[in-house]
């Protein structure tokens, strides 16, 4: 739930404390005192007001970052998706030429089954993947209102190393041939150098 925060008036406040704590040196005994109690409780109020007011732009800030954090995940699940797909229909086709070549079923039955068996790989890894995005996200989505009553800090060197071992994560997943894992390790990559951006630490 977004809040619109209204600056308070940058002089309004010091010009009723002053009337007051005039208005309070011209009486004396009682009405003096609460004059004077009341210009501070209008200070005190005031101080609150502004630290409540800083405390609302920040956590505004915060929630910015976790929706852009949250689109990055949602376009990770879907890419995912769509590799389950096409793995699907490399699949169906490799089925149908196979049903279809009935004389060269003998020669072609063990590299059949070779490649069905790694297209059944393939694809339960990318379900594997898929679930585990989508339960992220989820908890991602459901972790998104406790950020506007806390804030979490993550020091820089973290993040950095956090970034490193993305980068070195999806170098070894390249020279294995997963692109899946390596698009996971990019996308983790790509999140943090969101967030490092976000803190002015960029690079």
């Amino acid at each position: 739930m977004s809040v619109t925060v209204v600056p308070l008036p940058p002089n309004g406040t010091s010009e009723s404390t002053d009337f007051l704590r005039r208005m309070a040196s011209m009486v004396s005994g009682r009405n003096g005192e609460m004059l004077l109690r009341a210009a501070a409780m209008i200070e005190s109020l005031s101080q609150r007001a502004m630290t409540a007011e800083r405390l609302c732009q920040r956590q505004q800030e915060d929630c910015a970052r976790n929706a852009e954090l949250r689109e990055v995940a949602d376009l990770a699940a879907d890419a995912l998706l769509k590799q389950v797909g096409a793995l699907r229909v490399e699949l169906a086709e490799v089925t149908a030429r196979a049903a279809s070549t009935r004389a060269q079923f003998d020669e072609e039955r063990a590299r059949f089954e070779a490649e069905r068996s790694r297209l059944l790989g393939l694809m339960q890894h990318a379900e594997a993947h898929v679930a585990d995005v989508t339960g992220e996200l989820e908890n991602l989505r459901a972790s998104i209102d406790d950020f506007n009553e806390t804030a979490v800090t993550v020091p820089i060197e973290v993040l950095r190393l956090a970034r490193a071992q993305f980068d070195s994560l999806s170098e070894g997943f390249a020279r294995k041939g997963d692109v899946i894992s390596q698009a996971m390790s990019e996308i983790g990559a790509c999140a943090i150098d969101q967030a490092l951006a976000g803190t002015g630490e960029a690079g």
